[in-house]
């Protein structure tokens, strides 16, 4: 059975720092690397049925974008380096997808960035790094 480890990307600096820190762990053990990207999307919300089917429809765009101009170009960026690479997006709140993801992959660990968010906002809403250390299903590495 082959390793699996999870990295959370959103194209961001930080994210790519994950990533890099994830493929050489990955490399380093022959591991595969799931690359997941949480798209937000709230479930609650009371809207008429015009309004839900153009809230599915901009979901597939949303999808489509993600999957053509961020995961696709990545997957292509990392092809031949030695590791196997899978894609991943769904939507969600992005800590417990993430966890989501590493549960139904059987992944062995969780790397994802830490994006230095500081002040009232990550002290009253939390951020997904400090989620993910105290519910991830295994063990989370968080990059700086």
């Amino acid at each position: 059975m082959t390793t699996k480890f999870v990295v959370g990307y959103d194209g961001s600096a930080a994210s790519r720092r994950a990533l890099d820190f994830a493929m050489e762990r990955a490399a380093a053990v022959g591991a595969t690397l799931i690359v997941a990207h949480v798209l937000e999307w709230s479930p609650y919300s009371f809207l008429t049925p015009t309004e839900l089917e153009e809230r599915h429809k901009r979901r597939g765009e949303e999808l489509a974008r993600a999957e053509n101009h961020l995961m696709a170009p990545l997957k292509s960026q990392l092809a031949g380096q030695g590791v196997t690479v899978e894609t991943v997006i769904r939507y969600g709140h992005v800590a417990d997808t993430i966890c989501d993801i590493a549960t139904d992959s059987g992944a062995a660990q969780i790397f994802v960035a830490r994006k230095g968010e500081s002040g009232l906002a990550a002290r009253v809403f939390g951020s997904v790094a400090g989620t993910l250390a105290q519910c991830a299903p295994v063990p989370c590495t968080i990059v700086p």
